[in-house]
């Protein structure tokens, strides 16, 4: 991964670092938001470090982390900055963060071959989109249902059979209210219970 890229001229001067996915490798669910929060252009982490800015980031990080962890796929002890994660691999449609808007759709089609390249590396077997950005994109590319069919809050906390993935969509962290955070780690704790592996010729973890 490129960590000069200069793809995005506008990007590239308001980016603290690029923000490349961070995880296991091997890991069977991959989490896709929209772009990195204030504090990922600072550490670098997509997703879970904690979050904090005038832009609306507050509590995303913190928000998302404590999902993982109550669902065992994040360490609680590990450091925010560097969580230590199991099954588990974090991405953005978009590497670069500009602290004022959101990522324009040419600079979502410039970072594509990053996320593609990822998913492709990775092979997961659940795709999580999080926020309307992210499934609007990822429905788009790997289901045959039309994204515009699959609209917040209705498929938050639902399985969507894709191309190759599953997909669980999930609402923003700092969106969710407390009803909606319950169930969407109690139905994705019924997947992760079940056999949920697609028939794609999937390596041995």
């Amino acid at each position: 991964m490129d960590e000069e890229c200069r793809n995005c001229p506008a990007l590239c001067e308001t980016r603290t670092q690029v923000v490349h996915g961070y995880g296991d490798v091997g890991a069977d669910f991959l989490f896709v938001g929209e772009r990195p929060s204030a504090a990922a252009d600072d550490v670098g982490v997509p997703l879970v470090a904690n979050a904090g800015d005038d832009t609306g980031d507050e509590g995303e990080g913190d928000g998302l982390r404590r999902i993982l962890e109550r669902l065992a796929l994040c360490d609680a002890t590990s450091p925010a900055d560097r969580p230590k994660l199991e099954n588990v691999y974090l991405t953005n449609l978009t590497r670069c963060r500009d602290p004022e808007r959101s990522p324009t759709d040419e600079e979502i089609d410039n970072c594509e071959p990053y996320l593609n390249a990822e998913i492709r590396m990775i092979n997961p077997e659940v795709l999580i989109p999080v926020g309307e950005r992210a499934l609007a994109e990822i429905a788009t590319e790997y289901t045959t249902t039309p994204a515009s069919e699959l609209v917040f809050p209705d498929v938050h906390a639902t399985t969507i059979r894709g191309r190759g993935f599953a997909l669980v969509p999930m609402l923003e962290a700092r969106s969710q209210t407390d009803e909606q955070t319950q169930a969407w780690v109690e139905h994705f704790a019924a997947l992760m219970a079940s056999d949920y592996r697609q028939t794609k010729g999937r390596r041995e973890r």
